[in-house]
């Protein structure tokens, strides 16, 4: 890695960022979190700050769930040029998505507020040897219980709070009104008839809870709001829980579309998204609805932990709350651009 930062310096530079920005920046593809806590070995502040504002540009491995429920769902299966499979293209560009956009952001900051003097890159190169296993484990533990320690702390913090927007108020007419369906479904003879008739009844209980919740409450209120990006209140409270971690939203979308257990390979979740339908009966969803919901998620900065570990890393909350309003404004101007470009070209 170290010969890497080294190689990659010259170009990094160009951006106002150093060779030592490479890694972090390599490690956000992963997890961002523990990109923005390596970027402390980088010596100059202005370059440290840059890499650490850049880090949630990267698509970390939990936007892969969005990306991977949206493309199977609504991108058809088919190739260009006999070879190139269209699916695998679009998850490909969805990762570029977020370096396009950190590019000219690195050149604004290098140009703006953390303009940083041009410094040598000096940096040691050791020489290949086999580590040895006592102190890989050591390094293991340590960093992987400082990771716990700092960002799981924060995530089940927000993650509570979010429970609690979702869950609450509960209708206790709703819970009524399904046990006689619940009663019915247990008494179904075999096991794995009578756990999917179960299933399929919570479900639907589940959902209609939600949906009277303060969260669902909140999301109606405001849906004017995701209007424009193609997206009806549905999606968008879908969005707004993902907050704690991206990867909450294909829970929440299976909870508001009665499908429990669902996951970004649900196929009930895919065929109910398809039959999904607005207030005025046309189809709720779409490729162009499809590219907007991970255009917006490629450049959001929904991550309560990312946003955490950036203000014990910076010492303020400055930094933090711009990344989150520069990414969030950034993330609905592209998803608007992006819907409405493709809803023209017919998706």
């Amino acid at each position: 890695m170290s010969r890497a930062a080294f190689l990659m310096d010259k170009l990094m530079s160009r951006f106002g960022l150093s060779g030592k920005s490479f890694i972090p920046l390599l490690a956000s593809f992963a997890c961002n979190v523990p990109a923005i806590m390596g970027a402390r070995v980088i010596e100059d502040r202005n370059t440290r700050l840059t890499t650490i504002f850049l880090a949630p540009f990267m698509s970390c491995s939990a936007r892969l769930p969005v990306y991977a429920l949206m493309i199977g769902a609504f991108v058809p299966e088919t190739r260009l040029l006999g070879f190139i499979e269209l699916q695998g293209l679009v998850l490909f560009a969805m990762y570029w998505v977020g370096v396009v956009f950190a590019i000219p952001t690195a050149l604004l900051l290098k140009r703006g507020i953390l303009k940083s003097k041009a410094t040598p890159f000096i940096m040691e190169l050791p020489s290949y040897k086999l580590p040895a296993w006592k102190n890989v484990a050591r390094t293991l533990w340590d960093k992987g219980f400082s990771f716990v320690r700092r960002a799981g702390t924060i995530i089940l913090s927000v993650s509570i709070i979010v429970w609690v927007l979702c869950t609450f108020p509960r209708d206790e007419a709703i819970d009524a009104r399904y046990e006689p369906e619940l009663a019915q479904a247990e008494a179904i003879a075999g096991e794995e008839a009578r756990a999917e008739a179960v299933a399929e009844i919570e479900g639907r209980q589940a959902g209609e809870q939600f949906r009277q919740s303060y969260l669902a409450r909140a999301g109606q209120a405001i849906e004017p709001v995701f209007v424009p990006l193609g997206w009806d209140w549905r999606i968008g409270v879908a969005a707004i829980a993902s907050f704690p971690a991206r990867e909450v939203v294909i829970g929440v979308m299976g909870t508001i579309f009665n499908i429990t257990d669902a996951d970004e390979e649900s196929e009930p979740l895919k065929q109910v998204l398809h039959e999904a339908r607005r207030d005025d009966g046309t189809p709720l969803f779409s490729l162009a609805v499809g590219l907007s919901i991970m255009v917006f998620f490629a450049l959001c900065c929904q991550c309560a932990a990312t946003l955490a570990i950036m203000r014990r890393e910076t010492n303020s909350w400055r930094w933090p709350a711009a990344s989150f309003l520069y990414m969030t404004g950034l993330a609905y101007v592209a998803a608007w651009a992006t819907f409405h470009v493709a809803r023209a070209l017919g998706a």
